[in-house]
């Protein structure tokens, strides 16, 4: 058959246009749709010679690179199905058919591509145009004897030609143009250069990717002049003229273990697997393995690091997370909508048969496919890290040491399974001196008569261990929470959160009612006549301090402290204010109460005064220093701290 020359269809050529200048960020990509296309062949011919053992390939199944440094071409061949000389117009010459208007209407208003433009109508093929100024295809059908060659500049046409080839497969050759560091053009006839691509994007392709090296021999050591032409004599290396160098092994692992069963895996396999695709030298601390069947398929492989990452709480300078890919073949680094952000401490892949991506499979269409994978996942990790914690308690607190923050994050957000995360959750409490307790235990050792989950939050856990706030849940023996965490002052205060039918409730919040209907009606009453007699010096106490409190009342919750303060129930904490203060965040005005414990010998002693000199100035003071012994106790800081020590002062001296 004769050579012929067809031209492009008009908005065919318009596509290739945007393919060469718009499409892809990175132009080394186009080697990762070469080799997935050449990938793609070799299953097809695998496939095919189940049927028709004619069709089987006489040797190994593989891809070839030849990069030859002197032409400045790449070559990149394959023993697959191949094609024949009408589907070489089909494929190549005519790209989208019906759905290149389409496409290119979605390009020119600034939509997204097609999502199956890729696979469908081969359009990862003309990424190569982005590197090269000539792309000739020779392909040979399995099957039949005959090859063709397709032949294109990029420039409005491609010839069609008669061609030899030995076997049934695909070679496409590269005339690469220059190096071009801003077009982002590297020296893609360099073997360093291959070797990277390959490694980043084409790993774990199941076929080897091997290389060959085509230089300009250099003169073999012996010197110059005669010793250097007796030395080329020996060797049979001449300067200068063509040489061959094959790269022994293939450029690809080939390992994608997470394909395999895992009882067929060595533990130190997988270890090794996570090392390679994080760089850290470190084991990891857990593995969750898991596939996803029905109506689409996916695998994953995931982990978590022994340590947290540098970049934790930097979210901006993240990398090496959940690495995606589509059969194999590497598609991003980081696929952030694959794991919600409060694990992204989680480390592996994720290979799905067919996801939606956009047409330069650079980016993922948000689909019902993406969300699926997102809840299974999220569900296989929570389960295995519950399971760990009920396994082994030991390495379950060194996980919560280094991520548990970042885990409690995921409370913030009203889409999560709120009790899957609580389940993770562990915190110090009244009842462990220095042990950690998990929610579900701590509900386990309620009492059937307390409704709440109570705790206590701050940033030291020191301060809150000795807060007046605990003593009367310590005398009743009601367990108490420490919430020391930053991102906990936040979740707490996000409208009513409660776990297993228990609300949460601060005890530095509103009134404290402990224990049965009748000990909290009992308490009630007797606080109620406690506060008959002292009425009046609370207001005198009140006048003194007005601007500052905005009420002062006696206290069911005090046993041994003279004084505490208390927020009403919404109140923001002074921590979260001092954060959404940091943030630049309006503050809504509020002022706490001052809560006295009508017990203590100094609110005792400061009744009798009243009674004897109700305008005495000692009074106010006293309210002052109360005040300020209060703020102090929960960690906080006075106002005026040179004030507090001279009220101080001057009360030692009348005393003394």
């Amino acid at each position: 058959m004769t050579a012929t020359t067809h031209a492009f269809q008009a908005e065919t050529q318009k596509l290739l246009d945007l393919m060469i200048h718009s499409l892809y960020s990175n132009k080394e990509v186009f080697l990762r749709e070469l080799i997935s296309n050449a990938s793609d062949a070799l299953d097809r011919r695998r496939f095919e010679a189940v049927s028709n053992p004619d069709l089987a390939a006489e040797g190994e199944l593989g891809i070839e690179l030849v990069a030859n440094r002197i032409e400045r071409t790449l070559t990149i061949s394959d023993n697959g199905i191949g094609m024949s000389r009408e589907e070489l117009v089909e494929h190549l010459g005519t790209i989208a058919r019906s759905g290149t208007l389409e496409f290119l209407k979605r390009a020119g208003d600034g939509d997204e591509a097609s999502p199956d433009l890729i696979g469908q109508f081969g359009v990862g093929f003309y990424a190569s145009f982005m590197v090269a100024d000539e792309v000739d295809v020779v392909s040979r059908r399995a099957g039949e004897d005959g090859a063709a060659r397709w032949t294109s500049k990029g420039a409005g046409e491609y010839a069609l030609d008669d061609a030899d080839r030995a076997e049934a497969g695909t070679t496409i050759r590269l005339k690469l143009k220059p190096v071009d560091g801003e077009a982002g053009i590297s020296d893609f006839a360099d073997e360093w250069v291959l070797r990277n691509v390959v490694k980043k994007y084409s790993d774990f392709v199941s076929y080897p990717i091997r290389l060959t090296i085509i230089e300009e021999a250099v003169a073999p050591e012996g010197g110059e002049g005669d010793d250097a032409s007796d030395a080329a004599d020996a060797t049979g290396v001449t300067p200068g003229e063509p040489t061959e160098r094959r790269v022994d092994e293939p450029l690809n692992s080939m390992k994608a273990i997470w394909t395999r069963p895992e009882s067929e895996v060595e533990e130190s396999d997988f270890d090794e697997f996570y090392k390679h695709i994080t760089r850290d030298f470190q084991d990891p601390m857990l593995r969750v393995s898991t596939k996803i069947e029905g109506t689409f398929e996916a695998k994953a492989l995931l982990y978590v690091p022994s340590k947290a990452p540098f970049d934790l709480y930097h979210r901006e300078r993240a990398h090496n997370g959940v690495q995606l890919y589509v059969r194999r073949v590497f598609i991003m680094d980081e696929c952030r909508e694959l794991l919600p952000e409060w694990l992204r401490f989680v480390r592996g892949v994720v290979d799905a048969e067919d996801l939606s991506l956009n047409v330069s499979r650079e980016m993922l269409q948000q689909d019902r496919q993406i969300q699926t994978i997102r809840k299974h996942l999220v569900r296989k990790v929570a389960d295995r890290l519950k399971q760990l914690s009920k396994d082994d308690a030991e390495a379950y607190l060194a996980f919560w040491a280094e991520f548990g923050p970042v885990v409690k994050e995921g409370l913030l957000d009203w889409e999560e399974k709120r009790d899957r995360i609580f389940d993770l959750v562990l915190a110090p409490s009244t009842h462990h001196a220095t042990d950690l307790t998990s929610l579900s235990d701590y509900v386990a050792r309620m009492p059937e008569d307390q409704e709440a989950i109570y705790y206590i939050a701050g940033p030291n856990l020191d301060v809150l261990r000795r807060s007046p706030h605990l003593e009367a849940f310590e005398e009743k023996g009601v367990e108490v929470l420490f919430l020391t965490d930053p991102v906990d002052e936040v979740w707490v205060n996000q409208g009513p959160v409660e776990y297993r039918g228990k609300p949460f409730r601060s005890i530095g919040h509103g009134e404290v009612e402990l224990g049965s209907d009748e000990d909290k009606e009992k308490a009630k009453e007797d606080l109620e006549k406690k506060e008959e007699s002292f009425s009046d010096l609370l207001a005198a106490m009140q006048s003194s301090i007005e601007d500052t409190v905005k009420e002062i009342r006696l206290s069911s919750r005090l046993k041994s402290s003279a004084s505490c303060l208390v927020l009403e129930e919404g109140d923001l904490s002074p921590q979260l204010e001092a954060m959404l203060r940091q943030a630049g965040q309006a503050i809504p005005e509020r002022k706490p109460i001052l809560e006295l414990n009508p017990d203590h010998a100094v609110v005792v002693a400061l009744g009798k005064r009243f009674e004897e000199n109700p305008t005495d100035a000692r009074i106010g003071k006293s309210a002052k220093l109360l005040l300020g012994q209060a703020i102090l106790a929960e960690g906080g800081q006075l106002d005026d701290p040179t004030g507090f020590a001279e009220l101080v002062n001057e009360l030692m001296a009348e005393t003394l």
